[in-house]
């Protein structure tokens, strides 16, 4: 049996991704450097269910920025109000 699969131009499909949900979707570096942490760390977070991911289709991890800043604005309360 033969599958025939459409071309996809995977750039214009994560480009219409991004277009569509109107908003930034970071990668695991970009996100590591906003938490000072190795981009592997980022990576076991979102297979733990601490923060979410999105999959592009060519099976990379992408995060939503706007839960990324919110995350952050979290710890960052966290940790000043242990610090009173």
């Amino acid at each position: 049996m033969l599958l025939v699969y459409p071309l996809i131009d995977r750039a214009k499909e994560a480009a219409m991704t991004v277009a569509h949900v109107g908003e930034r979707l970071l990668t695991p570096g970009e996100v590591a450097a906003l938490f000072r942490v190795d981009p592997k760390t980022v990576t076991r977070w979102a297979t733990a269910g601490r923060i979410g991911s999105i999959r592009t289709p060519g099976g990379h991890r992408r995060f939503r920025e706007s839960e990324v800043k919110t995350l952050l604005a979290e710890l960052t309360t966290e940790a000043t109000a242990e610090h009173v």
